[in-house]
């Protein structure tokens, strides 16, 4: 699932197309996994290492991590993500970064300072945070590097690819806020952890 997942991006990625909102390609991809994701995590609970090894929990992760067009399944595969890693069979940076990723489509600020998006202005920033102050000392748990560094790093990534800016900012945000309400993100009253 994952390597159809990546392989269906690098294609979208090489024209450029996976830039422009969210494509139906790679939509129809995200939504086919994660309804297999969540009838593995119904039987089974969360696929963490001790059940089908690192690379198959890195997979199940990725898969959620991209099911961004399902909440329940986000929200489901948070709870059992945390759980696991509760328990040792997974990577508190992976559901460090799924929480980040519920609370910036929830509209809350993150935790972790791991989503980032373009701003008004064309450059490449970390979205809202929680206690901006307290962050690098979050990231420091889960074994990431200062957000400084990230930035750059990203920074420099953005410049060595082919994703540029949005052409109209404004009009970016009003499409994303209208699919965000449209798939359950949004006015749906539900919380991150």
């Amino acid at each position: 699932m994952t390597a159809h997942d990546l392989s269906v991006r690098g294609e979208l990625t090489a024209d450029g197309s996976l830039f422009h909102g969210y494509h139906p390609r790679m939509q129809a991809v995200h939504d086919a996994n994660a309804a297999r994701l969540a009838a593995v995590m119904e039987k089974h609970g969360w696929p963490g290492e001790s059940r089908v090894g690192r690379d198959g929990a890195e997979a199940a992760w990725l898969i959620a991590q991209h099911a961004i067009g399902q909440p329940a399944v986000q929200r489901a595969a948070l709870a059992a993500l945390w759980e696991a890693t509760g328990r040792g069979d997974a990577p508190a940076l992976q559901a460090a970064m799924l929480e980040d990723r519920i609370l910036v489509f929830e509209g809350r600020p993150q935790r972790y300072g791991t989503q980032f998006d373009w701003d008004a202005t064309g450059e490449l920033s970390p979205l809202p945070i929680e206690d901006p102050g307290g962050v690098d000392e979050r990231r420091q748990r889960l074994g990431l590097e200062p957000l400084e560094h990230d930035l750059i790093q990203r920074r420099r990534a953005v410049t060595e690819g082919q994703e540029r800016p949005p052409a109209d900012w404004h009009a970016r945000q009003r499409e994303m806020e209208a699919w965000l309400r449209a798939v359950g993100w949004r006015g749906s009253g539900h919380s991150g952890r």
